[in-house]
């Protein structure tokens, strides 16, 4: 009864925080100072997170093509002396770099990384709390908003594997989580960044999404709340806001309510996340994300499609595309000599099996040496990245087919 209690607040704040958080546009003369409000490098995640638990770290940024100004926190190695492979983690949809540092610096796989050997760079998408500088744009303006993952794929993530690349001048390897997995995907099978790269892991891939089974999003899709947010002018939708992030610790701490439970309704039953993990989380997540992204989610889930986002008028997609319907990310056309290592769970709502299975079906003429399929029955999509046992199923087997690159 308290999981089911649980959902449904969590429905309930999960769409109606954006129509609470809505912001008017601000005048002409306070857009000039509205990037200033964006965290800075002297406050980012390598002060408040990395440096405290004694790893070196440094904060770049790096800036799109389209003008996007992103953080890069980078973690030396505290390898031995030679050879330094850079490793480059990308979150999933609403997250930020964080995701990667939320366990304990023994279990958190951009420590583990560091400590093996590997040069560690964290990217922070567009929109989320450190990376929210543009070249031109306010950041409460529809125009900063007016992406969808399609722009991640074509200019955050060419920007980033350039950067690493020109930084250490070495190919690099990948690791992505969810929504890190599909624009990965979406690239590679353009044949994009593929010089840059080394291997790649996919956790929780995201590809085809048409068979999840997560009822918060589906149900979301399903009904266009996506969209009915936009038509209202909402263009940053924001789930995260203070008072609700205080409702959430406040019900977790004082009531009976297992608050691992918290993610259910969205990531299906999380196997090993710890009590603790979810008042870690909620410190600093979820992120912001633009409306547009997710209706171009929302259009993957009810037509079952990996394509660029529909505009659902004929002369609009010819206008963009010089079609009348959107282009498809052709997954078999991902290379079959690219190192790949991918992990999926069996408990996965967002990341469903049948959709991973597609997915799989698209690489089955991939060269059998460079393809690592794992398959955890009991693992969802957060125990990917808040697991404790993620280290020991996950990480470890992860780095060993890195050091195999």
């Amino acid at each position: 009864m308290a999981n089911t209690s649980l959902s449904i607040i969590l429905v309930i704040l999960f769409w109606g925080l954006a129509l609470a958080t809505r912001t008017k546009l601000p005048s002409r003369r306070s857009r000039t100072a509205i990037n200033a409000l964006s965290p800075t490098v002297t406050d980012g995640i390598c002060s408040s997170m990395v440096k405290i638990q004694g790893y070196t770290c440094e904060e770049h940024l790096v800036t799109t093509q389209d003008g996007y100004v992103l953080n890069m926190p980078r973690i030396l190695s505290r390898g031995l002396q030679g050879n330094k492979p850079p490793v480059l983690l990308q979150h999933g949809l609403f997250m930020d770099g964080i995701t990667w540092l939320l366990l304990p610096p023994s279990q958190s796989l951009a420590y583990l990384l560091a400590d093996n050997g590997f040069d560690v760079w964290l990217a922070n998408t567009r929109g989320t709390k450190y990376s929210r500088q543009h070249s031109w744009l306010p950041i409460n303006s529809s125009a900063y908003w007016n992406w969808s993952w399609d722009e991640l794929v074509a200019y955050d993530l060419p920007a980033t594997f350039q950067y690493v690349h020109d930084q250490t001048g070495q190919k690099l390897h990948y690791v992505g989580h969810s929504q890190g997995t599909l624009i990965a995907l979406a690239a590679f099978s353009k044949d994009q960044l593929l010089d840059l790269l080394r291997s790649a892991a996919l956790l929780s891939p995201i590809a085809y999404v048409g068979q999840m089974t997560s009822p918060l999003a589906k149900n979301a899709a399903e009904n266009f709340i996506a969209e009915s947010v936009y038509k209202l002018g909402i263009f940053e939708f924001n789930i995260r806001g203070g008072s609700v992030v205080k409702f959430l610790k406040d019900m977790c701490n004082n009531t009976a309510i297992d608050c691992t439970n918290l993610l259910t309704s969205f990531t299906g039953p999380n196997c090993c996340l710890s009590p603790s993990i979810i008042n870690i989380f909620l410190d600093h997540e979820p992120q912001s994300t633009a409306t547009k992204n997710m209706i171009h989610l929302s259009q993957m889930i009810r037509q079952g499609t990996v394509a660029m986002f529909d505009y659902e008028n004929i002369e609009e997609n010819t206008r963009h595309y010089g079609q009348p319907t959107p282009p498809v990310y052709d997954m078999t056309r991902l290379p079959n000599d690219l190192p790949l290592f991918v992990s999926y769970g069996g408990a996965d709502a967002l990341s469903d099996v049948k959709d991973v299975q597609l997915l799989l079906e698209s690489l089955k003429d991939h060269d059998g040496d460079k393809l690592v399929v794992q398959y955890r029955n009991d693992y969802a999509h957060a125990d990917y990245v808040m697991g404790e046992n993620a280290k020991r199923d996950i990480y470890e087997p992860l780095i060993s087919f890195f050091r195999l690159q």
